[in-house]
């Protein structure tokens, strides 16, 4: 269930249109569904303001159709998918557009027809998947994600993704590194608007601490695994993050889109 689900239930029982110990009913036994592999939290979005999400990685294609399909069974309007590879991305797509749906909560699996299907899309740099469209941005502005380098959109392209789903309004700055400076520096009046920005970078994840330096808002960093032999697989870019003498900088795990978007978006809507 949704916030906005649970206002119409609530707003449902204060009209007199559904009775009181109906509504305690549906709130009592919707908390979550039983797959047997998975739990799946349908009240996730009313204590935490967004959805369960997927992470793809080390589910099979299967389970994570069953999860999709269970979602939209139980009314939630969009899934978002991280880490999900090309292969399993279309076998998941074929398993929901065959109807895959669960019913009931006890993990037996049924077939049957999901009511208005949404559509499925995959983006294949940044292996996200997403059932259903965006909503509309109601964040209180815009979320800036920017990246050092090109190498480095995978990662940004997870947060924006991330951010998009959950009501914020993106704008892109993609290879702005501190290489060329003068390319980030270009954009001053889009960061200069920006709710919240998340700075993702590799090599020495110089990015974050020159955005902190320029804007006002909280600056999320995000190293990235790209680099040459001493960058570590990313952990000289997060120690130099974690150092930052930038105030307002915080710091997520490397190659962590995903969190960032997420926190981004909790920001904006604060």
């Amino acid at each position: 269930m949704e916030q906005r689900e649970l206002n119409e239930l609530l707003a449902a029982v204060a009209a007199g249109e559904v009775a009181p110990e109906e509504a305690a009913v549906r709130l009592r036994t919707e908390p979550f569904s039983d797959l047997g592999f998975a739990k799946v939290d349908h009240h996730r979005g009313i204590r935490q303001g967004a959805s369960e999400v997927i992470y793809g990685a080390g589910k099979t294609p299967d389970q994570i159709a069953d999860i999709v399909a269970n979602m939209l069974d139980a009314g939630q309007e969009r899934v978002l998918i991280t880490r999900l590879e090309p292969a399993s991305a279309e076998e998941v797509q074929q398993l929901l557009s065959d109807g895959l749906a669960f019913e009931g909560d006890e993990g037996d699996g049924a077939s049957g027809d999901v009511p208005d299907m949404p559509v499925f899309t995959y983006y294949d740099l940044p292996r996200v998947a997403t059932v259903g469209e965006a909503p509309e941005p109601d964040g209180r502005g815009p979320v800036v994600v920017a990246c050092g380098g090109t190498s480095d959109i995978y990662v940004a392209e997870e947060a924006a993704l991330t951010a998009e789903m959950m009501g914020n309004e993106v704008v892109r700055l993609y290879d702005v590194g501190v290489a060329g400076l003068h390319r980030l520096l270009a954009h001053a009046d889009e960061l200069a608007r920006a709710r919240v920005v998340v700075a993702v970078a590799g090599m020495e994840g110089a990015l974050p601490s020159v955005v902190g330096g320029l804007v006002s808002c909280p600056v999320i960093a995000v190293p990235t695994s790209v680099g040459y032999g001493a960058s570590l697989g990313g952990v000289a870019a997060l120690l130099a993050m974690l150092n930052s003498c930038a105030s307002g900088v915080s710091v997520v795990n490397i190659d962590n889109g995903f969190g960032a978007g997420y926190q981004a978006s909790l920001i904006n809507h604060n």
